[in-house]
Parts: C-alpha cells; structure tokens; sequence
C-alpha cells in the first residue's frame, strides 16, 4: 500500500469512529495500517469509542498511574466502595463492571478464582458463565449453597480475552483480595486453580503439587483444587475435584462440631 492510500485509508477510519463509535466493528484484517494517531473522540463521547477499530491497529490506551486506595477500611461494603472506580491496571479502563465478590459476609468458607470473564464482566458478579453454573453444582454435591459461602477472584476486572493474568494486575489486585479475607475472617479458602493458589501461597508448585493438602494462611486453612472452567475442559480432572472438596466438606463437619455456628 503506498504512503497516499494509507493515509486515506486511516483518515477514513477516523471518521467511521467519530459518526459511530463503538457501534462500528470491522475485521482486524482491514485495519491494519501502519503508524498515525486515533481521531480524538468528538466532546461527550466515550475516550474508548471505536474500540474495536482500534484493537489490532494501536496498543489499548492506559489508564493514568493511580495510588493505592486507603483499605483501613471495617466492612467490605466500604471496600467495594472505596475500589470501584480503581484504574490501576490497563485493564481497569476497559472494563464494564468490577466483579467484587458475593455471598455471606461472615463465611466460614471463601472461594477464590482467578479473574471474571465475560459473563461476569457484563453483570459484575463472580461465576455467573457456564463455570459458575458448574461450581453451583460443585458445592450442592458437599451440601453447600452459594448464599452460605463467599465468591471472589483474585482480579477483579477481566482480563482481555481472557488471558491468564499479568505480574501487575496480580501486584495491584492482590491487597483488595487480601482485604476481602481480612475482612470476612474465614475458616476455610478453597483456591479454585493454580493462579490465586500460587499467588496466596507465595508459591510456584503446580497445582498437582499443592492440591490434596491442608495449608496455612494467616489463621484459615487453604485447599486448592481444579477452576471450574478447567473442568468443562478437561472432565478428566472431575475425580480429582470430588477428592478435594470432600476433603473439604470433611474438615468443615470437624470445624461445625468443635464450634458454636456464626
């Protein structure tokens, strides 16, 4: 393509964006120039209009350095309050909802993913996708509803394409989970995959090493077993997951009948 047609080309995109924003989505093959700036958005539209334009053409805008928030917080309706706007990693700016975690509040046991995708992403709520639909199933089979345990992840924004988390979404995300556990003070975490397994553990082990223990972490008991959605992959490892969440279920009737119920 010469310099001219480039350049015409690129003006015409820019103008698509400007007309219709984030309405406009082209294959990347034909968006593919060299070099030159976006359009500047027109005044009150969203700085992210043509996004999908832009995928493939330029690296995704990123967010200004932010501080870490004050956590010296008591409730986690306050820290839910305090993070929701955080654009601390790139990918902060580009979500559509931060995906904080639901359940009780006082939960003897957490559940900690890795990071929402795009079910989740679009209502903000962790595990909602087809993996949620099977981690339901997962805790009725030890007699445990959702409304009785505490959901979260260890990002809590999507990662684009829902790659595997990178070492400074893990840094940033890291004191909000910490918080979060701090917070609800539980007896047991379940780390579903080896990404929050490996990240709480300070550890590099596979998950085949970690899983099928019992560790300690700053006063709770820690079990790491399969993420649900490698288990819709690999039905294989469903086997391994029933073992590890009766072990589950098994230390937790030892935990009812040595303590008064919350």
């Amino acid at each position: 393509m010469s310099g001219d047609e480039e350049s015409d080309l690129r003006r015409f995109f820019e103008q698509q964006i400007e007309l219709y924003g984030d309405e406009l989505a082209l294959p990347k093959e034909k968006l593919n120039w060299r070099g030159g700036e976006a359009a500047t958005p027109a005044p009150g539209r969203s700085p992210y209009l043509g996004e999908r334009i832009r995928e493939g053409l330029e690296s995704p805008p990123r967010p200004e350095p932010q501080a870490m928030p004050d956590l010296n917080l008591s409730t986690l309706e306050e820290l839910q309050g305090r993070i929701s706007g955080c654009l601390r990693c790139a990918i902060g700016g580009r979500r559509r909802n931060l995906v904080f975690g639901e359940g009780n509040p006082a939960a003897d046991i957490v559940l900690v993913g890795e990071a929402p995708g795009f079910h989740e992403d679009q209502q903000g709520l962790p595990f909602v996708g087809e993996a949620g639909q099977l981690l339901t199933r997962i805790l009725a089979s030890i007699q445990l509803k959702r409304s009785e345990v505490y959901i979260c992840n260890l990002l809590k924004c999507r990662p684009d394409n829902n790659r595997d988390p990178l070492p400074d979404e893990v840094a940033n995300c890291l004191p909000y989970l910490e918080k979060q556990l701090a917070l609800i003070q539980p007896a047991f975490i379940l780390c579903l995959g080896r990404f929050s397994a490996q990240t709480l553990l300070q550890s590099q082990a596979s998950l085949t090493q970690l899983r099928g223990k019992v560790h300690p972490w700053r006063g709770s008991r820690l079990i790491v077993t399969y993420h649900p959605a490698a288990l819709l992959r690999f039905p294989k490892f469903k086997h391994e997951t029933w073992q590890d969440v009766q072990l589950l279920r098994r230390l937790y009737d030892e935990f009812l009948s040595e303590n008064c119920p919350r």
